[in-house]
């Protein structure tokens, strides 16, 4: 598995392009955030997704993404944000994008 959990092999197979080509790319574009935080911000959350802070709000009010209470703040896992994108992958259907 890739060290961030996304499976890339599938991406690229679903994008229809080489995975090399897909890995490099994911090298490249890696933000310069801490990667070694196991609790992220919703704000830092939602850069990782691409997402507004709202939107990611709505996704944890519903239970889609994970959070946990730490005092009076609210923290994503780092791993449920890449469940999330796991999740939201085999859901996806491609094939009716316009």
């Amino acid at each position: 598995m890739h060290e961030n959990g996304l499976p890339l092999a599938q991406i690229a197979r679903l994008l229809d392009v080489p995975e090399d080509a897909l890995r490099t790319l994911v090298a490249e574009r890696r933000p310069a955030g801490d990667a070694t935080l196991v609790a992220l911000t919703v704000e830092e959350a939602a850069r990782r997704l691409g997402i507004g802070r709202t939107k990611l709000y709505e996704y944890v009010s519903t239970g889609e993404i994970a959070s946990v209470k730490i005092g009076s703040l609210r923290r994503i896992p780092a791993e449920a944000v890449n469940e999330f994108l796991t999740r939201q992958l085999g859901t996806s259907d491609f094939g009716t994008a316009a």
